[in-house]
């Protein structure tokens, strides 16, 4: 049943998609309409693509949940970009650099992929591999600092925002 619901999505996904691209080519183009035939062709070839190599699947964007995610990662950011700055130029502050690992609730697959770069942009954490029980090894400047408790409301937050509860 899920996959022909996946395909009845294709067509909704193709307009939404080729809406997206064709305004992406306006914006780096401008609006002469001399530049439309060329744009409708590569917003179709890149929605022929995209889809061929990301298609609709049963996860669905939430724009709420995107954005919560959006600003709480904004805020993380400044908040750890600080920390981290600090941390940098106060010697009084101690660095406890090391490895922490953190168990992913996310299958292998794309979304894995999106949430360990996604998460790779918080200062003060890299991740640097998956094993084979999905644990990820995060890079930290402070292991005494709630880096896993931190990646596990990231990591809500984005399932939340990708549909994937």
């Amino acid at each position: 049943m899920s996959a022909l619901r996946a395909e009845a999505g294709i067509p909704r996904a193709a307009a939404a998609r080729g809406a997206i691209f064709f305004a992406f080519w306006l914006m780096i183009s401008g609006r002469d309409l001399a530049n439309l035939p060329v744009g409708a062709a590569a917003a179709t070839a890149a929605t022929w693509t995209s889809l061929r190599l990301l298609p609709p699947g049963e996860s669905r964007l939430r724009p709420l949940a995107l954005a919560a995610l959006i600003l709480r990662f904004a805020r993380q950011s400044v908040v750890s970009g600080v920390e981290v700055a600090w941390r940098a130029l106060d010697p009084r502050l101690p660095l406890r650099p090391g490895f922490v690992a953190y168990p992913l609730r996310l299958p292998p697959g794309g979304a894995r992929s999106a949430f360990c770069a996604f998460s790779s942009l918080l200062p003060g954490t890299l991740p640097t591999g998956i094993d084979d029980a999905g644990v990820l090894l995060v890079h930290c400047l402070d292991v005494e600092q709630p880096v896993a408790a931190n990646l596990a409301a990231e990591e809500s937050l984005f399932m939340r925002a990708l549909g994937h509860e």
